[in-house]
């Protein structure tokens, strides 16, 4: 004989994503939105011991694809 219970549970989803340097905020329920969101860059990352961010801190970071270019890929292309 099998007894079952029924639970249910809150999860969490993605519903918008803002750009930490723009602020421009995607939406997945806008149906263009979806491709730039996949295009995001985003950095988790605990300070380690000696860390300009601190020891333990943790930095997280969400790019648009746009941003990444100009914050990033510019300079890497002009040096």
């Amino acid at each position: 004989m099998r007894l079952t219970k029924r639970k249910l549970e809150e999860v969490s989803f993605l519903d918008k994503i803002i750009c930490d340097f723009c602020k421009k905020e995607y939406s997945i329920d806008v149906s263009n939105d979806i491709y730039e969101i996949q295009e995001f860059v985003s950095v988790y990352r605990t300070g380690g011991y000696g860390s300009i961010f601190g020891d333990g801190d943790e930095l997280q970071v969400d790019i648009c694809q746009h941003c990444f270019k100009k914050i990033i890929m510019d300079k890497i292309e002009k040096s």
